[in-house]
């Protein structure tokens, strides 16, 4: 039950700048694309309907779809980018979760206003053609947490 001071997710300033749509997808950390993909396909039944390298964030992505929500697997293609980084530090596993939001840039400024910290201040390209920004893991109760909205031009 919501105390006096918050605000329900059926007030409409609740929900009216973030326009969360769904879970988007679960980012999983991996050290061997083919091998992750193996499992979730052999042991999990999925089928991995694209595979894709993003060069300018140093990773090969896999990816699996649930209804409306994918998995993503993240295989870094050079240790000092993001993903290698992230595996060296923490090992392989899930690196973060990411919201279906109407415009990624909105809702990144929503965020800021509230105080959250910002890794992307702007959106940027990512896999599938997708918008996304990310936002600082500190800020977010330790989950890097990452809004994805509509395929650019």
């Amino acid at each position: 039950m919501p105390d006096g001071n918050r605000k329900s997710p059926g007030d409409k300033k609740y929900t009216e700048r973030m326009r969360i749509k769904h879970i988007e997808h679960i980012g999983i950390a991996v050290k061997n694309l083919d091998e992750a993909v193996r499992y979730y396909e052999d042991v999990l039944g999925l089928e991995c309907y694209a595979i894709e390298e993003v060069a300018d964030q140093q990773v090969k992505t896999a990816f699996f779809r649930i209804g409306d929500t994918k998995i993503e697997l993240l295989e870094p293609t050079h240790p000092e980018g993001p993903v290698g980084k992230f595996i060296e530090k923490r090992g392989a596993g899930m690196h973060h979760l990411a919201f279906a939001v109407e415009d990624v840039e909105e809702a990144l400024a929503h965020a800021a206003e509230k105080g959250v910290r910002l890794i992307d201040r702007q959106s940027r390209k990512g896999a599938e053609g997708l918008q996304i920004g990310f936002l600082h893991p500190g800020s977010t109760f330790g989950v890097l947490t990452e809004f994805c909205g509509n395929k650019t031009s």
